[in-house]
């Protein structure tokens, strides 16, 4: 008997819509070599994050630690990388907690199965320009692991639909500061290498890479941070957080 179907199933439209929405980082002038890792997301944040903040991260680190440092103090430069690690770190630490909260729970529990989606996970050969976009493909990673696990002990009613919103809501918006904070920190470099052209009296060299932000847009049409040899030490700025969301609504 041929299989009966009472539901219909995704069949990848999710996937082209997420991918269709977002703005596409434009790489062409970045001459680096990318290692390139064969990544699969299955949840719809895992899925939207990587979309929206994967690639323009990359953008903005590339021009933080390649074409910032040809013409800024290297120190100054490092500091406001070790400032980026620093906050994947504890986006990490975070993350790990929660997955360990969780596995406790599903042994506490008796629960022996996970949660699945019936959309068809986002596959792709992720192009990672550095140790930086390295580490946060992992946060990205942990983030998708852990989404799932927080639904199904939402089903088994172990933990309220409140108390995983809220978790969920707080987890993102650290994922999502990494992102922000090294945009910021890109528009205020790119402006102090313009006042360094205009000092020198607007001397004629070739336009550096804009920085892009999470949207793909240029950052001199944004506002930032400006930062200079006493901010470096200081926190990203970032925007406040957004309400808790339900998983697979768009923010």
């Amino acid at each position: 008997m041929s299989e009966i179907q009472i539901v219909k199933v995704d069949q990848g439209g999710v996937n082209a819509r997420i991918l269709a929405k977002e703005a596409k980082a434009d790489f062409r002038r970045v001459e680096a070599a990318s290692l390139k890792i064969p990544t699969r997301f299955t949840s719809a944040e895992g899925k939207r994050f990587f979309a929206r903040l994967f690639n323009t991260l990359q953008l903005n680190t590339h021009f933080i630690s390649v074409i910032a440092r040809t013409r800024l103090d290297h120190e100054d430069v490092a500091k406001i990388e070790d400032i980026i690690r620093a906050q994947m770190d504890t986006v990490t630490a975070s993350l790990n907690q929660a997955i360990d909260g969780a596995e406790a729970l599903f042994h506490a529990h008796g629960i022996t199965s996970t949660a699945t989606y019936d959309t068809v996970p986002l596959d792709v050969d992720v192009h990672v320009l550095s140790s930086i976009g390295r580490r946060f493909l992992e946060v990205l990673g942990k983030l998708d692991q852990l989404m799932p696990l927080l639904q199904t002990l939402e089903i088994h009613e172990v933990i309220t639909t409140q108390a995983v919103d809220i978790q969920r809501a707080s987890l993102k918006r650290q994922v999502r500061d990494v992102a922000n904070g090294a945009r910021n920190f890109a528009m205020g470099l790119r402006r102090r290498m313009n006042a360094m052209d205009a000092r020198d009296g607007g001397a004629t060299r070739e336009a550096v890479i804009e920085p892009e932000d999470v949207n793909g847009e240029s950052a001199t049409e944004k506002p930032g941070i400006a930062i200079d040899q006493n901010d470096v030490d200081a926190d990203p700025v970032s925007p406040e957080a957004s309400a808790p969301t339900r998983a697979g609504i768009d923010e």
